[in-house]
């Protein structure tokens, strides 16, 4: 018998005063039995800094990486099917890079793991040659900080100035820094 996704809602508030986005976005999260809160609240993460001002472009949606390898964990497709931009999460080889590239008009993985510079060190030449690729790593304090406001339903504001967001819910808030790795996308 296979084990079922979880569904988690958040409802995000956003103000991103560096992209000039802001809006209420309801998020239905299925989050994967092998996958942790961190993971999740990264995906979350990703979509406040990546949404974009008007979905005329296609809408930026949570897709289904972990049941299906040809998929990100979200992307923005454009009415035709094409995908506007792929992103990752975690750790991914340099072959699911490399392959979603020429497929996307911008690539963009967040990493948050503690051996993020390891991995970034294996991959970093061969990644560093696509024009459309962008590669940012959460220090694992802000991700594991993160990660501790999961919650089955959540009310979550985000304020993104000068390249730092904060992330709040309820009377907790966490400062997350993404730190830029490469030049791309």
């Amino acid at each position: 018998m296979a084990l079922k996704a979880t569904i988690h809602k958040a409802t995000l508030q956003l103000s991103d005063m560096d992209r000039q986005v802001y809006g209420e976005h309801a998020l239905t999260i299925a989050r994967h039995p092998s996958e942790t809160d961190e993971r999740m609240m990264i995906r979350v993460l990703a979509f406040a800094l990546n949404v974009p001002a008007s979905s005329d472009g296609g809408a930026l949606e949570l897709a289904k990486s972990l049941w299906d390898t040809d998929e990100p964990d979200l992307w923005q497709r454009d009415l035709t099917g094409q995908v506007m931009h792929w992103i990752d999460c975690g750790q991914p080889d340099e072959r699911r890079i490399l392959k979603a590239s020429p497929r996307a008009e911008r690539v963009s993985v967040y990493s948050f793991s503690a051996s993020t510079p390891v991995w970034w060190r294996g991959i970093q030449n061969k990644i560093s040659r696509t024009r459309n690729v962008a590669v940012w790593q959460i220090e694992p304090a802000q991700s594991q900080a993160l990660a501790a406001l999961a919650q089955r339903s959540m009310q979550l504001q985000v304020s993104v100035q000068d390249g730092t967001a904060w992330v709040g819910e309820g009377e907790r808030t966490v400062e997350i820094t993404p730190l830029r790795l490469n030049g791309g996308g």
